[in-house]
């Protein structure tokens, strides 16, 4: 049997490198080349991967509480940082996974069938105000029904990816021709599959054996830091 590799925080770092390359090239060179589109759809291998892991967290975790009191600090620092960079009017990621832990709170703790299914829609409809809005709740939400579900977590990156794409396609084939519509449609999905085939085929379950400070608090701090460093340039270039 194959061994696997990845640690969790391993592919964590892989995550923040690829949302730079995505923030860089809307921040910095936000033209439509073939290389800027390469930039942008390596990108989207964070929000799939960083909502997987979050399903994990929310059970591991000794504090809930802890753990999104964390989240909403750095939520609240990186808000301004964000619009300064991307210039999105609307929350950014992190208020997102903050309110994805709201819907794994609902999964866990709503035992009224009806009146869970119904938090967990306000939920997704209140996201259309945040970055990854409505795809990132579906994705938390289809990671925790296949916890611990290989050919669970399988169905929930294939649909993932499917949904997607097909988002995308019905904005491309607005201004694109049907074919290369299609075309790009399907590579915009392809960090989502890669996220999966890490994942799924070489995440070892485990974080980094051993951990400092700077690593254990260098997700969080990097988030707000990057965007700041982003928006400070694309300001000066303006």
């Amino acid at each position: 049997m194959k061994k696997r590799t990845l640690s969790r925080d391993t592919i964590k770092y892989i995550a923040m490198f690829t949302m730079f390359l995505n923030h860089f090239n809307t921040a910095i060179l936000n033209h439509n080349s073939p290389f800027s589109l390469v930039l942008e759809y390596i990108g989207y291998f964070t929000a799939v991967t960083m909502c997987y892991f979050l399903v994990e967290g929310y059970h591991y975790t000794h504090s809930k509480k802890k753990y999104a009191l964390r989240m909403l600090v750095f939520a609240v620092i990186s808000q301004i940082p964000y619009l300064m960079a991307l210039e999105y009017m609307q929350f950014n990621m992190l208020f997102t996974l903050l309110l994805c832990m709201g819907v794994l709170w609902v999964l866990e703790n709503v035992q009224i069938a009806w009146q869970r299914y119904l938090g967990v829609i306000a939920l997704i409809i209140c996201s259309m105000f945040f970055d990854w809005g409505i795809l990132a709740p579906i994705f938390t939400w289809m990671f925790a029904r296949s916890r611990g579900d290989r050919e669970g977590n399988i169905r929930a990156y294939m649909i993932a990816a499917a949904m997607f794409a097909y988002l995308n396609f019905t904005s491309y084939v607005l201004t694109e021709t049907l074919g290369k519509a299609v075309l790009m449609a399907l590579c915009s999905s392809l960090g989502i599959v890669a996220s999966g085939i890490l994942i799924l085929g070489f995440y070892d379950g485990k974080k980094l054996q051993k951990k400092s400070a700077i690593s254990k608090w260098f997700f969080y701090i990097f988030y707000p830091a990057h965007l700041l460093v982003l928006g400070v340039i694309r300001m000066y270039n303006m």
